[in-house]
């Protein structure tokens, strides 16, 4: 009976919801492995009779064997979704899992490059219209922090140079105007001024960044050329396109900024969010002083 339900419910998710396979298989290898454990560990035939501390001594030995706080809170929603169904299609009476808590998400730091990194990495010949693109691109990152899926869905007219910042539609499509330093300003300029055209050719496009095809720049496009450019510099650590939006927060904050105006440029609804890079700070702090200090 604990399996014909399973599968009633897998078929309601294929057929019904129209889930996809992978998120498909997600749900039944979830499931199984439940069904699995309420048959055999403690021994119940019926979802009738399953309780929430049924539940929870499940969610105890994945902790147990070693699963991570997201694959727990995955397998929550699985099990809360099942059992919502089991209500839904009268096959049980009460939802077991109605008061089942999520376990908090642990918050890993972000990789942060320091400001010699940086330094190298934005160490960039502009000898090719290409070179000049890739150097504006990672100067503008680094200046305003923003998400590589704001930064590739730029227009020209976002830019206001001579002011001296530019706007962006973020997450919602909330806008927000980010200043840029001076460093940043010239190097977009000289983009603008020399090489975008090479690069667009003969395509009509407002987008700010192009490939070399002359059309707007993915996500994994970005991603190439960065990682390329990171290895070039010797930068061994592991590298993201979030990692200089990371790093542009982090140096805000280990100069003195304050949390609220970081927050508002990194476009972050709820401040806690920008929180985490004051636990990066501290734990730079800790490390520079174990390092330097003769008796630490």
């Amino acid at each position: 009976m604990l399996n014909n339900a399973m599968e009633d419910y897998m078929h309601f998710l294929r057929i019904e919801k129209g889930l996809s396979d992978n998120t498909l298989k997600s749900y039944e290898r979830d499931l199984k492995e439940y069904t699995y454990y309420i048959a055999k560990e403690v021994q119940k035939s019926s979802w009738d009779i399953v309780s929430r501390n049924d539940i929870i001594s499940f969610l105890y030995m994945l902790k147990d064997s070693g699963k991570s706080s997201a694959t727990i809170s995955r397998h929550i929603s699985s099990i809360r979704s099942f059992h919502q169904f089991l209500v839904r299609e009268q096959i049980v009476h009460q939802d077991a899992s109605l008061h089942v808590e999520k376990p908090k998400k642990e918050r890993k730091l972000p990789d942060v490059l320091s400001q010699s990194e940086i330094e190298a990495l934005l160490s960039i010949h502009t000898n090719s219209p290409l070179s000049i693109r890739n150097k504006a691109m990672f100067e503008l990152m680094y200046a305003t922090g923003l998400r590589v899926s704001e930064l590739i869905t730029l227009n020209v007219s976002d830019l206001h140079l001579e002011m001296g910042f530019v706007q962006c539609f973020g997450k919602g499509s909330k806008e927000r105007i980010v200043p840029i330093g001076e460093v940043a300003i010239k190097a977009i300029d000289l983009y603008i001024q020399t090489a975008r055209n090479k690069l667009v050719k003969n395509n009509t496009t407002n987008i700010l960044f192009v490939n070399q095809h002359g059309r707007p720049l993915s996500r994994q496009g970005f991603w190439k050329v960065l990682k390329k450019i990171a290895l070039d510099a010797g930068i061994n650590k592991k590298i993201t396109p979030h990692t200089l939006r990371h790093s542009f927060a982090t140096h805000l904050l280990e100069n003195g900024a304050d949390l609220r105006i970081v927050q508002e440029m990194l476009g972050h609804e709820d401040i806690s969010t920008t929180q985490i890079y004051t636990h990066v700070t501290k734990t730079r702090l800790k490390d520079m002083y174990k390092t330097y200090h003769p008796r630490a």
